[in-house]
C-alpha cells in the first residue's frame, strides 16, 4: 500500500474506532468500547506508516 492508502485507511479506523467506543459507552458496553479502542489504535498505526512511507518513499 502507499502512503495515501495507508494515510486514508488510518483515519478511517480511526474514526470508526471513535464511534464504536461513544456507542460502547453510551450504552454501557464495555466490549465494544474496548473494540473501538483497538481500531483507532490500529489506525493511528496505519497513519504513522503512512508517514513513514512519504518520507521515506513507498518502498517501505
Amino acid at each position: 500500500m502507499g502512503e495515501l492508502t495507508d494515510r486514508a485507511k488510518g483515519l478511517a479506523n480511526e474514526a470508526a474506532g471513535n464511534i464504536k467506543q461513544a456507542a460502547g459507552k453510551a450504552t454501557d458496553n464495555a466490549r465494544l468500547h474496548g473494540e473501538g479502542v483497538a481500531q483507532e489504535r490500529k489506525g493511528e498505526a496505519q497513519q504513522a506508516a503512512g508517514k513513514v512511507k512519504g518520507a521515506l518513499g513507498d518502498d517501505v
